[in-house]
């Protein structure tokens, strides 16, 4: 028989207490080491990339040369830093359970409006680079308005706008480069971010700066603000966030106009990396980005994952290229090895879904 609230005292309430300890305890026990290795990631979905990361470096450091040199170490994460930042832009859309592949397009067609504004037209460059952003913002509505408004898969939306920023691309190129000597002469300030610098023996660009800047203030907005938790929300369920009072089509919509700006600060930071404006540079940074989601831990049925998880997948990526180069391993393999790391990713996320399932 249930003690009325008003006759409880503190040995009831503390036998309450110790019976819910007890329990626990008990459920603790009866778990394998598995299901509690399976809960814990779970709860911490990062760790699985960051383990992964710590035995790819570990691993060869020991059967590649100079692997762990100042200068290696340092190359890695400039080679990363554009996919690390379209990774960012990329993490957004599959948190809320939709897809892109569009960001390289994206990326590439304001590269060629912010090159040929400040270029060729005169405007001041500072102009060129908000001009870029601008038509990042928008791009971004077009998809998320198509997504949100229209209804259409994420999938088949991007692919559609995929096709229409590659083809704006060329037009407004004329599938032509600006060289490098002409950037130096008319707008250097559009190579700033491959400008380089020296901590001891590493030596660094401004790319991979502004990409851990980029990681650092998504995190903040993810975790810290009422705006982050409806991301995570609507990924979740859409459905229910909406019962709660979430608006998640102009969620969705900020989602892809704020992954869009992201692309245009990737635009920036290409024209500093290639060191020239190509309409034909980054062919294959849809899948690259793409990839360092997914190895990164974020789930490709949304809601699930940190932000800093996809940074950690591209450096993954790096390394592995990194070390099998040093070893003397075949491109091909480059390649079979990343379709592997792909595979484990999402094995593992389905097997930490069924938790929540």
């Amino acid at each position: 028989m249930s003690v009325p609230p008003q006759q409880r005292g503190p040995d009831h309430e503390a036998g309450l207490e110790g019976s819910d300890a007890k329990v626990a305890a008990f459920e603790h026990r009866s778990r394998g080491p598995l299901d509690r290795a399976q809960h814990f990631l779970h709860g911490n979905p990062t760790m699985v990339p960051v383990i992964v990361l710590a035995m790819s470096v570990l691993a060869f450091g020991v059967i590649a040369p100079n692997f762990f040199s100042a200068f290696n170490l340092s190359l890695i994460m400039q080679q990363v830093a554009i996919v690390g930042i379209l990774a960012a832009a990329q993490s957004l859309i599959i948190l809320t359970a939709g897809i892109d592949l569009s960001v390289a397009a994206v990326m590439v067609l304001i590269s060629v409006i912010m090159g040929r504004l400040g270029v060729e037209f005169g405007v001041p460059v500072p102009l060129a680079i908000l001009a870029g952003v601008i038509v990042g913002l928008g791009t971004g509505f077009v998809n998320g308005a198509l997504v949100a408004k229209i209804k259409l898969p994420p999938f088949i939306a991007t692919l559609g706008t995929w096709n229409v920023f590659l083809a704006l691309n060329y037009y407004f190129s004329g599938r032509e480069t600006i060289r490098s000597q002409t950037l130096d002469a008319e707008a250097p300030l559009l190579k700033i971010f491959g400008e380089r610098f020296a901590i001891g023996g590493a030596v660094l660009t401004w790319g991979v700066v502004l990409m851990l800047v980029i990681f650092a203030v998504l995190w903040y907005i993810l975790n810290r603000t009422a705006w982050g938790r409806h991301v995570y929300a609507v990924g979740d369920d859409k459905e229910a966030a909406e019962l709660a009072g979430i608006q998640a089509d102009k969620t969705l919509i900020q989602v892809y106009m704020l992954a869009g700006a992201i692309c245009a600060l990737a635009a920036w930071a290409s024209i500093g990396r290639v060191g020239s404006v190509s309409p034909t540079s980054f062919f294959e940074a849809n899948l690259e980005s793409i990839t360092a989601v997914v190895i990164g831990g974020i789930s490709l049925f949304g809601g699930r994952g940190s932000i800093l998880g996809p940074m950690i997948g591209a450096l993954i990526v790096g390394v592995f290229n990194s070390g099998l180069r040093l070893a003397g391993v075949d491109v091909l393999w480059q390649l079979f090895a990343t379709g592997l790391l792909i595979i484990l990713a999402v094995a593992i996320d389905q097997w930490i879904r069924k938790i929540s399932a």
